[in-house]
């Protein structure tokens, strides 16, 4: 079986008023069409090495490769990162949350609008595409952040409890 992702001897300290190790001398493979879940208490590094993976946060040491390649602290298409947090952008409808980054990857309007209606379906949010984040439900949120990850058809798909308790302030139960 092929590797799809490693990571070699990846270690990270948070520096400020106090240094927090959140992660020391990791090293894991994981293959092609691999599932893999990473378990542990709160606060163990779990997102720190999910971020370094996803090339938002540079490891003070070690390596991220994918496919053979070195990607640490490349931030790419490739590998697609779902926040814990609401990520979709407030100011843009579903469709254009969902096209965001075929738009970055240079795929034409038509093309584009095609793949977005796919996964709009798939995720259950059609007659929903032209609504702002702000008229949606915390879980239609989250079916927006999986359409959009999924259209970017990435190489590694990054999860960061994507079905748990939301993490933003904004409550579906506001009086």
């Amino acid at each position: 079986m092929k590797i799809k992702l490693r990571i070699e001897n990846v270690s990270h300290t948070y520096k400020g008023k106090k240094e927090i190790k959140a992660l020391e001398d990791i090293t894991l493979d994981i293959y092609e069409n691999e599932f893999t879940s990473i378990i542990g208490p709160s606060g163990c590094g779990k997102t720190t090495l999910l971020q370094i993976i996803a090339g938002f946060i540079i490891p003070t040491k070690g390596k991220v490769y994918c496919n053979g390649k070195d990607v640490t602290g490349q931030i790419a298409t490739d590998r697609c990162y779902v926040f814990q947090e609401d990520a979709v952008f407030p100011w843009m409808s579903v469709r254009k949350n969902v096209e965001f980054p075929l738009l970055i990857k240079g795929i034409n309007i038509q093309k584009r609008k095609e793949i977005a209606e796919h996964y709009i379906k798939l995720v259950g949010l059609s007659g929903f595409e032209d609504s702002l984040p702000k008229e949606l439900s915390g879980g239609m949120l989250k079916r927006v952040e999986l359409a959009r990850v999924y259209a970017a058809n990435p190489e590694v798909l990054l999860l960061d409890e994507p079905f748990g308790p939301r993490c933003s302030n904004k409550s579906d139960n506001a009086v």
